[in-house]
C-alpha cells in the first residue's frame, strides 16, 4: 500500500499555508486629489486569489519488508490561496517612519483607516510579500530594485522635509550631491526647485538616522526583478522595465524603510522572510489605464507566490 503524506501547515486549503500579501498605494498630494497608485491598488483589497504551486510530497512504500521500507519524494501541483490586503499610505515622511515598522511585525500592526477595519485577516507570522506602489511621470511601469538611505531633499505633502541625519565627515562627503536622473524627473514633475542655503553651503543630509545606523546606504530587494519583468512581458504586460533609481522622494523613502524593516524582523527560525518590492506606475492613461496597472500588480503577486512557494 502506498501512503502519501503532505507537510502540515495551517491553511484553508488542506496542507498548504495561505500566502499573505500587503499592497500599499499613496494618498493625495500635489495635483492628485486621488493618487493614481491608490486607484490601481484599491480594487485588490480583501481579495483571495488562487495559484497552482508545486508542493513536495513524500511517498511511503509499505509493500516492502519493514527493514526495506522505501520512501520517495515527488512534486505535484497544488492550489494555494493568496490573501491580499491593501492600504493607503500618506505622502508624509514622518508617517512612513511611524507605520512601516508595524507592517513587518508578527503579527502585523496596521494603522486605523476605513479600509483597515475590514481586513480579511492578519497573518500571525507576518506578510510573505509587501508591494508598495507609487506614481511617477508619464511612461511605462518601473519595477524598482533598490532603496536609498540618504538624499531626500524634497518636501512631502505637508511641506515638511525628511529628517536631518547626523553623519561623520567621511559619510557626509561620500557620494555625489548632484541629483540623479530619476530625481530630476521627480522635481520636474512636481515643479520643485531646491533652493541653496543663503551662505552658499550644501544642504544638510536628509534621510534615515536613529534606528537605521546599522543599515547600508543602499538596500536591494531579494526579489529577482529581472526575472519578474521578463515574466510580465511574456504575459502581456509589455510596458515595464527594471530601475535602479526610485527618485529620492516618498517612493524611494518608503521602499528603503520597508526593505530595512524586513531585514530587522528576520526571525530566528527557518520560516521565510518578507519579500519587499516597489512598483512605479504612470498617471492614469499616460499611457496605461488604471485597470492595466491593477492587472500588472496582480500578475506580479501571482508570479512571486508561485516562484517562492514552499
Amino acid at each position: 500500500m502506498l501512503v502519501v503524506s503532505k507537510p502540515h501547515v495551517e491553511s484553508s486549503t488542506p496542507g498548504i499555508r495561505p500566502y499573505y500579501v500587503l499592497v500599499t498605494g499613496f494618498g493625495p498630494f500635489s495635483r492628485y486629489a486621488v493618487n493614481p497608485s491608490w486607484l490601481a491598488v484599491k480594487p485588490l483589497h480583501n481579495t483571495v486569489i488562487h495559484a497552482d504551486v508545486p508542493v513536495e510530497i513524500t511517498i511511503h512504500d509499505q509493500r516492502s519488508a519493514p527493514t526495506e521500507a522505501k520512501t520517495d519524494t515527488i512534486t505535484t501541483p497544488t492550489q494555494r490561496n493568496i490573501h491580499i490586503t491593501t492600504l493607503q499610505v500618506p505622502v508624509i515622511y514622518e508617517d512612513i517612519l511611524s507605520i512601516i515598522p508595524g507592517f513587518h511585525s508578527r503579527p502585523p500592526v496596521l494603522p486605523s483607516t476605513e479600509d483597515s477595519c475590514s481586513v480579511l485577516s492578519l497573518p500571525p507570522d507576518g506578510y510573505d510579500f509587501i508591494l508598495h506602489v507609487g506614481v511617477a511621470g508619464r511612461g511605462p511601469l518601473r519595477m524598482e530594485r533598490v532603496g536609498h538611505k540618504f538624499g531626500y531633499n524634497m518636501k512631502d505633502a505637508t511641506g515638511c522635509y525628511a529628517p536631518i541625519v547626523r553623519v561623520t565627515r567621511e559619510e557626509a562627503g561620500r557620494g555625489s550631491s548632484e541629483p540623479s536622473e530619476a530625481e530630476r524627473m521627480e522635481r520636474s514633475r512636481l515643479g520643485y526647485d531646491i533652493e541653496g542655503l543663503i551662505d552658499g553651503s550644501e544642504s544638510p543630509k536628509r534621510g534615515f538616522g536613529k534606528g537605521y545606523e546599522s543599515f547600508p546606504e543602499e538596500i536591494y530587494t531579494d526579489v529577482d526583478v529581472e526575472k519578474l519583468v521578463h515574466h510580465l512581458k511574456k504575459s502581456g504586460v509589455e510596458q515595464i522595465y527594471s530601475s535602479l533609481d526610485a527618485g529620492h522622494y516618498l517612493c524611494d523613502f518608503i521602499y528603503y524603510c520597508s526593505l530595512a524593516e524586513s531585514r530587522r524582523s528576520i526571525p530566528k527560525t527557518d520560516k521565510p522572510t518578507t519579500k519587499v518590492l516597489f512598483l512605479h506606475c504612470p498617471p492614469v492613461d499616460q499611457p496605461l489605464s488604471t485597470e492595466e496597472v491593477t492587472v500588472a500588480i496582480k500578475k506580479s503577486i501571482m508570479w512571486l507566490c508561485t516562484s517562492t512557494a514552499s
